[in-house]
């Protein structure tokens, strides 16, 4: 099977079928009716690309309801460090952070459904991250949590002296403050 479930309730990770010779490879980055027969059923309707060098961080990010979003991120050149943070209230793995490595040689995805903050570190010289969402990107309903919030817990592998990061990412608040309107519905 493509998809690898998690300890995370509704975080799942997608591992598509590569076929490779001695042209290179092809792969479906994604198609509807995989997704479909696995319960997965998504209509994406905006895809965000970033481009970013060694010791960016960005996130951790979400979005509230009724403009909350699932993502599907994938890494398109170089290495990243995802992470996904439950912000569920009521779920079993509720102010938990689950990391895994997404690069452009594993080709691994990671689905994260609504009611999580997401945020990835750039372990590679550059990295250029795609993912896409099932809802539109809107400004009033975004939400955030501080990167090194210590209750979190996260290593982002990246040394405290090369992290860079956006003045709106060094801002955020701590996860025990953080404005979410997510309860887990099981």
């Amino acid at each position: 099977m493509p998809f690898i479930k998690t300890e995370f309730p509704g975080l799942i990770i997608f591992q598509p079928v590569v076929f490779e010779d001695a042209r290179g490879y092809f792969f479906e980055s994604y198609n509807q009716n995989i997704f479909q027969a696995e319960g997965l059923d998504y209509q994406w309707i905006q895809d965000n690309q970033s481009y970013s060098r060694y010791g960016v961080i960005r996130g951790l990010h979400f979005q509230n309801p009724p403009k909350a979003q699932t993502k599907l991120v994938r890494t398109l050149q170089g290495r990243i460090l995802d992470i996904a943070v439950d912000i569920r209230k009521g779920s079993p793995t509720y102010g938990k952070a689950y990391s895994i490595e997404l690069s452009d040689e594993n080709k691994l995805q990671l689905l994260i459904p609504a009611g999580f903050a997401h945020g990835f570190s750039v372990l590679s010289e550059h990295a250029t991250v795609l993912y896409k969402c099932d809802n539109l990107y809107d400004k009033a309903a975004e939400g955030s949590i501080a990167y090194n919030d210590p209750s979190l817990h996260i290593d982002w592998k990246i040394p405290p002296d090369k992290i860079i990061l956006s003045e709106k990412d060094l801002a955020h608040p701590p996860f025990k403050i953080c404005n979410n309107h997510f309860v887990f519905e099981g």
